[in-house]
């Protein structure tokens, strides 16, 4: 997933994770993207400061399917 879709996917209130579903894209309550650890509650920006370069692959970004 490119950027914008994994925004896109989270404005329509989907899961989005990177690599496995420990990690989730998450928007927070002052508008920063970041990849959130559920295992310990750590957060890296979704991107660097640049706003652009995405910390991670695309092909790693997927939408969970809700079980």
């Amino acid at each position: 997933m490119n950027l914008q879709e994994i925004k896109d996917a989270i404005a329509a209130g989907k899961r989005v994770c990177w690599s496995n579903h420990g990690y989730d894209v998450i928007l927070d309550n002052v508008g920063q993207y970041l990849i959130k650890c559920s295992f310990n509650n750590h957060c890296i920006g979704l991107t660097h400061l640049d706003g652009v370069t995405m910390n991670g692959e695309p092909d790693e970004f997927f939408i969970a399917e809700p079980s």
